[in-house]
């Protein structure tokens, strides 16, 4: 492996001398501002709330700060619960097979929900757990910004562990790692710099449905979060240019310091997790990670956590492995059996409540909805699919060798990164004042500009995957197709397509996932007094779940989920497999 830069001061040096800098000044009163944000913020969220007085929204642009902070605290929450997600989920269906074939197809039902239609769903029971609380609203709103992160990010680490290389796979097996030992060492590790980047789009993806998150208007309601999403929301409904000029600056800015603070460090840092045999002439870097590694408090604090976090991975090793090998050996046979069938009841249970549950909606919509309404739902269905394959197929020509040009020029991708991200969190609805205004100028039909909305927030999955998939090719192998004198398609052909294609079809896939979210913002388009409407599913979401019709919203949803499931199911699959067995880096 070769050798990394890391911090400048040592264990031993900690031990013997002691400076206190001023960098250690600078991240101390960070880290107390960090906490004392938190902890005043997080006392905002519990204040009384009444349902028929909710509390007012101000475009004053001096709010605007405020807003800023409440958003971004939202974000890192839902951040937080999307990666315990990723880690749970990903793993399990990475490395169960016949939990695979269930933990799959679920995973695509849920990325094809609309965020209207969790919030649909949980927002009646947020508010009816923390009654007479804004408590409830927040975390309904939270749940709806965890629905546009997690399943990108779940998505991208179960690529990353079904494509470990098999002859480190095989050194895990020859030491005898437990599987807390292998996550650890060999399986987190090796999945860090695909994660980092599809942390970030996933981030990115929060900030495109923010606006839907904060300003909630389903089932008949209309309440507004304070954030900076809802003063978005307000500023495209009051038409006020002003108050969305400053919220755009507002959220650029902000883009620009989460990825200055927070994801070019952390990319810098998984630089270090890249398989290869050879160091790579210029690899990421970051201001923030070295003035962080030239800090006496940092090393102290880092060396204090990795010490304790070591002593509890060894123990949680040894008492897994103790636990395994004793249930193994000495559990009985019928008691496995017991286990096993008591689990597999619990399972069927629970589908036998889901298929009951779905005979009582099924049985509303039938008597709500007659057999041409349901034809014309599949027939905007199709429309909104043309969209998306459009969308997908013009997406992957343009952003797939933009992506690799990118990825394999570290410079370049740190000027290229803070433009990706603003571009892939930018809310579609800010783009409403100067779209509304072209399309009609140009007198460009909805129908068919919906597909650039469409594009503008999850084109950007397929450009991230595609960066990550080329960083992540070994610098070795780049240099033998030097020596080898491969050049344009025969380079493609032999190194770049086979190692980009596993990270490609994550990106397509979440891409195609999110154009189908994405429809319900880009197939209507509003500024002030005009409005845009397409003819598509995403639009006829917008309208009944605005209207609070429930079996509508219901089966717009199923004919939703059918499509991305069997479109998931015939291709991606497949292509999944292929990047699986054919293009592992082995």
């Amino acid at each position: 492996m070769p050798k990394r830069s890391y911090p400048d001061i040592t264990s031993p040096q900690l031990r013997t001398s002691w400076r206190f800098g001023w960098i250690d000044i600078l991240v101390v009163m960070a880290m107390l501002l960090l906490f004392w944000l938190v902890f005043s913020l997080s006392g905002d969220m519990r204040v009384h709330f009444d349902e028929l007085h909710p509390p007012p929204l101000s475009l004053d642009v001096d709010m605007i700060p405020y807003y800023t902070a409440r958003t971004v605290l939202r974000m890192f929450i839902a951040f937080g619960a999307s990666l315990l997600f990723t880690f749970i989920w990903g793993y399990v269906a990475a490395k169960s097979p016949r939990a695979r074939k269930v933990m799959l197809p679920i995973l695509d039902i849920l990325q094809s929900v609309p965020v209207l239609g969790f919030l649909s769903i949980t927002v009646t029971g947020f508010l009816a757990l923390f009654p007479g609380s804004l408590l409830g609203v927040e975390c309904a709103s939270i749940f709806a910004v965890f629905t546009a992160q997690a399943w990108n990010m779940t998505f991208g680490f179960y690529h990353s562990l079904v494509t470990i290389p098999a002859e480190l796979s095989e050194a895990a097996s020859i030491f005898r790692l437990n599987r807390w030992q292998r996550f650890t060492t060999l399986e987190l590790p090796t999945s860090a710099i695909g994660l980092m980047w599809n942390s970030m789009m996933s981030f990115g993806g929060g900030w495109f449905f923010v606006a839907q998150s904060e300003a909630i208007t389903v089932l008949n309601k209309n309440i507004k979060l304070p954030g900076l999403g809802s003063y978005m929301a307000a500023a495209v409904e009051a038409g006020n240019t002003r108050a969305a000029l400053y919220a755009i600056g507002a959220m650029i800015l902000t883009i620009l310091l989460i990825d200055q603070l927070v994801w070019r460090p952390l990319v810098a840092w998984a630089e270090k997790f890249k398989l290869e045999n050879t160091e790579a002439k210029d690899s990421p870097q970051s201001w923030m990670l070295d003035l962080l590694r030239r800090s006496n408090v940092v090393g102290w604090l880092f060396q204090r956590i990795g010490h304790f976090f070591a002593r509890v991975s060894q123990r949680v090793s040894m008492v897994a492995s103790d636990v395994s090998t004793s249930v193994t050996r000495n559990a009985p046979t019928l008691f496995k059996q017991v286990l096993r069938v008591a689990l597999w009841l619990a399972i069927a249970a629970g589908i036998a409540w889901l298929v009951i549950d779905a005979f009582g909606v099924a049985r509303e919509i039938k008597t709500e909805m007659t057999g041409a309404e349901m034809l014309h739902v599949v027939w905007l269905g199709i429309l909104t699919f043309l969209r998306v394959l459009a969308m997908m197929v013009v997406a992957t020509l343009i952003w797939t060798p933009i992506g690799v040009w990118i990825g394999l020029r570290p410079r370049v991708a740190r000027i290229a990164q803070p433009l990706a991200q603003i571009a892939a969190s930018f809310p579609v609805n800010m783009t409403f004042p100067f779209i509304v205004v072209f399309f009609i100028t140009m007198n460009i039909p909805i129908n068919i500009g919906s597909i650039l909305l469409m594009a503008l927030g999850t084109q950007w999955y397929i450009l991230f995957n595609v960066i990550a998939g080329a960083m992540a090719i070994p610098t070795d192998l780049r240099e033998a197709a030097q020596i080898f004198g491969l050049r344009k398609w025969r380079l493609w052909k032999t190194v770049i397509i086979p190692a980009i294609f596993p990270f490609w079809v994550t990106g397509a896939v979440t891409a195609t996932g999110g154009a189908w979210n994405a429809s319900i913002v880009a197939e209507v388009a509003s500024w002030g007094q005009n409005k845009l409407v397409a003819d598509g599913l995403g639009a006829y979401i917008a309208h009944v779940t605005e209207k609070g019709d429930k079996p509508a919203i219901y089966f717009s949803i199923v004919v939703m989920s059918l499509f991305v499931v069997v479109i998931n199911r015939v291709l991606w699959r497949r292509l999944y497999a292929l990047a699986e067995h054919k293009f592992k880096l082995d």
